[in-house]
């Protein structure tokens, strides 16, 4: 079975690649999708997130993989812009760092890369407690709101979540806190942009400044006033900041940089 994904826009434009979060799937990326109409938009859905996609095991590498492969199926020679959220932006350092001269521009929003051993020997157990919850809908709503998820994709957050199984549950969770940035990502040529939530969680903003330093075509930015979900939370500002950077190289001026 092959990665399953979505198509938009332009196929004669320049490719842009969402790839998306843990725990949700395609339709995070709808209002960038709606507003780079003028692009030619893959969003793939990652192994094990979805509505029935789950025939192949997540992996981060093997998500890379895949992804590679169908952006040398559809890119033939366009300019390749790939951006990812959380989870689907580990799958981007991956992907980097195992073809360094394929994306020519990368956004990498809010990726974990401090590997969190202590917390891998506490996922089997905690699982096990929270399974009974996911076909609570009052819990989801809970889980939903922490993702900035509203009431219009809810419905689609909900159905997805209780399709998941105890297994993928545990390995797509032990695939995000052991990812840790590979050695091979200073050599990617792409220009690179990386971005954090200034109400994330410590780890993270230290992840953003791991990954600057870990490649000199990199540059860092700290978000305002927004926690873990950006595309989804501030989708205009965030399409604003894409745009700005992608065409004229700008960045807003009231984001604090990374330092490396």
């Amino acid at each position: 079975m092959a990665l399953l994904y979505k198509e938009y826009g332009d196929n004669q434009a320049s490719l842009m690649v969402f790839l998306h979060g843990g725990g949700v799937s395609d339709w995070m990326w709808d209002q960038q999708i709606q507003y780079f109409s003028h692009y030619h938009c893959i969003v793939p859905i990652l192994p094990e997130h979805g509505l029935n996609n789950h025939e192949i095991h997540f992996s981060i590498k093997g998500s890379a993989e895949e992804v590679i492969r169908l952006i040398e199926e559809k890119s033939n020679g366009k300019k390749i812009i790939l951006i990812g959220f959380s989870l689907g932006s580990q799958v981007i350092i991956q992907i980097l760092s195992m073809k360094p001269n394929l994306i020519d521009t990368a956004i990498i929003n809010s990726a974990l890369v401090r590997p969190m051993a202590y917390a891998k020997h506490l996922i089997n157990p905690l699982i096990k407690l929270s399974m009974p919850f996911v076909t609570n809908r009052f819990f989801s709503k809970l889980q939903a709101k922490t993702l900035y998820i509203d009431e219009e994709y809810f419905e689609r957050y909900y159905e997805e979540s209780v399709q998941v199984k105890f297994d993928a549950m545990i390995r797509i969770l032990k695939e995000n806190m052991a990812f840790e940035i590979p050695e091979e990502f200073r050599k990617a040529n792409s220009k690179i942009l990386v971005t954090v939530g200034e109400k994330e969680k410590a780890i993270m903003k230290k992840s953003a400044k791991d990954i600057v330093a870990a490649n000199s075509n990199s540059t860092g930015i700290i978000l305002p006033n927004i926690g873990h979900g950006v595309p989804m939370a501030m989708p205009t500002f965030f399409n604003g900041l894409v745009e700005e950077w992608l065409e004229e190289g700008r960045l807003p001026k009231h984001c604090k940089l990374v330092n490396r």
